[in-house]
């Protein structure tokens, strides 16, 4: 059963979930469609394109089943313990962003998640 489950487990499922979600919705509505809708500014069809694409409906199912299993997380341990997990995520969405979108990644963005993701751990040891 998914209580079993040891909670830092989740939280890093749920870190992974999210990250995937994030390059599946940036996928999305980088689509052609999206950004025609975009550039016509079209919002129902910005809206109608992005509701209907694979990338999209994988991202919102993957935010979802994040947030479900958070919910078992939080229920074991404290909010303070938790949430730095997230943190991991902005190195995750960076790395993914590089290696699957072609996203820039220089040293300058490098060193300001590292230090989000390190001020972020330092609030969790307080």
């Amino acid at each position: 059963m998914i209580t079993q489950v040891h909670p830092v487990f989740l939280a890093v499922v749920c870190v992974a979930l999210t990250t995937f979600a994030q390059i599946a919705l940036k996928l999305g509505v980088s689509g052609t469609r999206a950004q025609q809708a975009l550039v016509d500014k079209d919002w129902m069809a910005f809206l109608w394109s992005a509701a209907s694409s694979p990338p999209i409906i994988f991202g919102v199912a993957a935010y979802t089943a994040s947030a479900v299993l958070w919910l078992f997380v939080l229920a074991k341990v404290e909010v303070s313990f938790a949430y730095p997990f997230v943190a991991v995520g902005f190195l995750l969405v960076m790395a993914f962003g590089a290696m699957y979108l072609g996203e820039s990644v220089t040293w300058v963005r490098v060193l300001g998640t590292v230090l989000v993701v390190g001020g972020v751990l330092l609030v969790a040891r307080s």
